[in-house]
């Protein structure tokens, strides 16, 4: 009886070891273009390879399920002369939400068009919302007092409450976020990190759901408005990626790609002075256990099978955002544009 537990065991590690995924060596892209007019477009919902939600710079935000052949679009207006600015849109995987950047902030219901929260401040600006599940969603924005602000809603998105800022710890003069890809968040049950940029590019941490914080220093390009982090992806607790740059010299490839392999706590800068330049996006290709990623920008499309470790320039064309349906489908979205491209299953 050992003997054969033995052998089981070892088979186990064998077919283990056959089994390890082996990442596709992307050399360039394909992509399928659908023009959007007098819309800018910095956050999508991807539900499938075929439907997507998108929030826009219009008041719109359309959905199609049609691969973008056909839209239904709804317009919204706030007080008959606001018309919201949306660069945040997150579903709890029943109902639809988009939250509008600048004064007033403006979270509204995607199906009646409920504004479900509202805050007035001259120094309002919301940056980035995602949800963890059909309850919990958590909301990032810029500083109005001495922290960042943090919205977070526990019933579904139905009310949301703004953290305190003793709970959060003190940003300095001049450290805000980036409204580019509504990637400033990312959530792994309960676990929220949110990036920062300007004065300090950091990583803000809470292992329970935003009722505590602490933070990380990165080594990311950092001190000046335009400079810092512009997205993270984690693909599992402890090993995650970030990207930025400074938008102002988007060509300048210089301490804009870092990763972790502890949770965030420490970051490593990689791929220095090499592809990829400034970006604003970036995500692991899910089911590619971590080693697949895109990273995507108005300086173009770049990939890593390596995990963040080298990259290799896919396309030129410029996008603010990537995110995708499954391991082979993803939707790009940028100004007046949406893109889908297709991979190769091998």
């Amino acid at each position: 009886m050992i003997k054969n537990v033995t052998l089981i065991f070892a088979l186990f590690l064998l077919f283990s070891c056959d089994g390890e995924y082996q990442p596709r060596d992307l050399k360039s892209l394909e992509i399928k273009e659908i023009i959007m007019d007098s819309t800018s477009i910095r956050a999508v919902h991807v539900v499938n390879d075929s439907t997507l939600y998108y929030a826009g710079s219009n008041g719109d935000v359309g959905f199609t399920q049609s691969n973008g052949l056909q839209w239904e679009v709804k317009q919204f207006q706030y007080q008959d002369s606001i018309v919201p600015h949306f660069r945040s849109i997150a579903s709890n995987g029943k109902e639809i939400y988009a939250l509008s950047i600048a004064n007033p902030a403006l979270l509204y219901r995607y199906t009646d068009k409920t504004i479900v929260y509202q805050e007035e401040h001259e120094k309002v600006f919301y940056d980035s919302m995602k949800f963890a599940n059909e309850q919990l969603g958590v909301a990032m924005g810029d500083p109005t007092d001495n922290c960042i602000s943090i919205l977070i809603t526990k019933d579904g998105g139905d009310s949301w409450t703004k953290v305190p800022c003793d709970r959060i710890p003190v940003v300095v003069e001049g450290e805000a976020a980036f409204a580019a890809s509504n990637t400033n968040i990312k959530i792994i049950d309960n676990i929220i990190w949110i990036v920062t940029g300007g004065a300090k590019a950091r990583v803000f941490k809470s292992v329970d759901f935003g009722d505590t914080w602490e933070v990380f220093d990165t080594p990311i390009i950092q001190g000046d408005g335009p400079q810092g982090i512009y997205s993270v992806d984690f693909a599992y607790e402890l090993n995650g990626i970030v990207v930025g740059g400074n938008y102002s010299k988007p060509n300048e490839n210089k301490a804009n790609k870092a990763i972790t392999t502890d949770g965030g706590k420490t970051w490593q800068l990689v791929a220095d002075g090499l592809n990829p330049n400034y970006k604003s996006c970036v995500q692991y290709v899910p089911n590619t256990e971590g080693k697949e990623v895109f990273a995507v920008g108005k300086t173009g499309i770049s990939y890593s099978m390596d995990g963040g470790l080298t990259w290799t320039e896919v396309s030129k064309e410029g996008y603010y955002g990537i995110q995708f349906a499954n391991k082979n489908v993803a939707w790009l979205y940028g100004h007046q544009k949406l893109g889908k491209i297709v991979l190769p299953n091998e």
